[in-house]
């Protein structure tokens, strides 16, 4: 991370027991980047240009949590639309053959399109640095955080600069931030804007090489995946104060917004779901503790309004006589079921241990349908699942 003051300032660090213990330094052992771990566990979100765009069925990756360093291995899908000249697109799923340890915070998605003016908290592994200097080398990898507000995306950025910039970005699908220390003469939005965007000011913070795959999060969901830095400019108040594309005060730091991408996140995490049924008779209501996951299964069979809706629910695990975080892995998010789907899958994972016990069961509530109902006068509904002890002695 390129930040304003001394990386060394107790705050930009990150602990392996706060909530950013699911955002990992990953790679393939000669390059590397930040992947964050999502809903189901076991699945890392990273840019797809971390493995350089290549789709991997089996790859060993190196993996760093700040303290740690371990490996195992996974298969990699980046986004069937990426390209790695103009880095749109630039997406990837790293899927892991086990669950990682519960320790691990796993994170929802940021769905709305409401990022911009937002401020945000940037995690990653990168080089560091700070706005005077660029992006510098250090001997050590460290894991740093820091907050920018998204100022713009590409659409709007190029409406402000009323010119064509010298790639070709999809303009609705990149965020920016540009990297100001609260001083005009480095707020490159707000001078084309004619709008102040100093955004988080003296605390704001930019990417640094091995940044790349990191989240940017929003009220503690992923929002957007750091991709890019660039320069643009200079114009009449404000730019890039040394012309050099090095992550210095007046340039812009380029994410991957996932609302945007929400889809092919979604489906490849489902996709990758073991054993996952198909039809409501293969849905388990009983599961086995060494089992990685009980399932529920949401079905919309009515023709929809528009063939184009996105029909979504809330979701949420609800004790019973298991108990979140020693039967299982609590979690509440939004599914959502696109437009080529009828069904979709809502994965609980379970939490195996050597203590003797009775059988214990919770449950998953839906609520909040957008594009559908439940059936008159039906707010939520309710599913039980049943684990069976699988210690015998």
């Amino acid at each position: 991370m390129i930040t304003t003051r001394p990386y060394t300032n107790s705050i930009y660090q990150t602990s392996i027991t706060d909530y950013y213990n699911g955002v990992l330094k990953l790679g393939d052992g000669e390059s590397y980047g930040t992947g964050n771990l999502l809903y189901d566990g076991r699945s890392l979100l990273t840019a797809a240009h971390v493995f350089d765009g290549r789709n991997y069925d089996r790859l060993k990756i190196y993996l760093y949590d700040g303290v740690n360093n371990f490996t195992a291995y996974a298969s990699i899908k980046h986004h069937i639309y990426y390209d790695e000249y103009d880095l749109n697109n630039d997406i990837a799923i790293v899927t892991f053959e086990q669950t990682f340890d519960s320790m691990y915070q796993r994170y929802q998605l940021y769905r709305d399109n409401s990022e911009i003016n937002k401020k945000y908290t940037a995690v990653g592994y990168g080089d560091v640095g700070t706005g005077y200097t660029g992006e510098t080398f250090a001997d050590e990898i460290y894991k740093l955080k820091t907050t920018n507000t998204f100022d713009a995306d590409l659409k709007t950025l190029i409406d402000y600069a009323n010119e064509t910039l010298p790639w070709k970005p999809i303009k609705d699908a990149i965020l920016i931030s540009d990297f100001d220390n609260g001083y005009s003469n480095t707020d490159i939005i707000g001078s084309l804007s004619n709008k102040p965007h100093y955004g988080t000011g003296s605390m704001e913070g930019s990417l640094g090489g091995g940044d790349s795959g990191g989240a940017a999060f929003i009220n503690g969901l992923i929002a957007a995946i750091a991709s890019y830095t660039a320069t643009i400019g200079p114009t009449a108040t404000a730019g890039d104060i040394d012309d050099e594309i090095n992550s210095s005060y007046g340039e812009i730091a380029a994410y991957q917004r996932v609302s945007y991408n929400q889809e092919f996140i979604d489906k490849t995490v489902r996709q990758n779901y073991p054993d996952a049924p198909k039809t409501k008779e293969q849905v388990k209501k009983i599961v086995d503790e060494d089992d990685i996951y009980a399932y529920f299964m949401l079905e919309y069979l009515p023709l929809r309004n528009s063939v184009d809706d996105v029909i979504s629910v809330n979701y949420k695990t609800i004790d019973g006589t298991a108990i979140a975080g020693v039967d299982y892995i609590a979690t509440s998010g939004q599914l959502n079921l696109y437009k080529d789907e009828s069904y979709a899958i809502i994965a609980i994972e379970l939490l195996d241990d050597n203590i003797k016990e009775s059988n214990e069961y919770f449950s998953l509530q839906v609520s909040d349908p957008n594009y559908g109902s439940f059936g008159d006068g039906v707010v939520t509904l309710t599913a039980i699942r049943t684990i069976v002890d699988d210690d015998f002695f």
